[in-house]
């Protein structure tokens, strides 16, 4: 699976680069909101990881525009600041959620979701 993980903390990308690609996928990584766009306009992704909070702008403005995407896009929010709220309102939307700090068994388990979701 082709994955792209956006995040501007550089631990958290190194974590999950290292864990999906041990687990046989190929990564991309960009650490701003510009870094994502120029990529997804780039490249053809399946899945992304994508944290709410990160410069130049914001992870949920972000989300709101991935339904232009000519194509279908897993999305995981990684991040310490999913309210209540948010948390049902990306669930109702089909995205999937992985709060930080997590674990390597809480990844494994949402890749497995996001996997039988496809």
């Amino acid at each position: 699976m082709k994955i792209l993980v956006g995040d501007d903390e550089q631990l958290v990308r190194s974590f999950l680069g290292r864990a999906l690609k041990k687990g046989g996928h190929e990564v991309d990584m960009a650490s701003n909101i510009g870094e994502v766009i120029e990529k997804l306009r780039a490249d053809r992704f399946e899945l992304i990881f994508i944290d709410l909070r990160m410069p130049e702008g914001s992870g949920t403005d972000l989300i709101s525009q991935l339904g232009s995407l000519p194509y279908k896009l897993l999305v995981v929010v990684c991040s310490a600041y999913i309210t209540v709220e948010l948390e049902a309102e990306f669930r109702r939307s089909g995205i999937f959620i992985l709060k930080k700090p997590f674990k390597l068994d809480e990844l494994t388990q949402t890749l497995e979701s996001c996997l039988v979701s496809k």
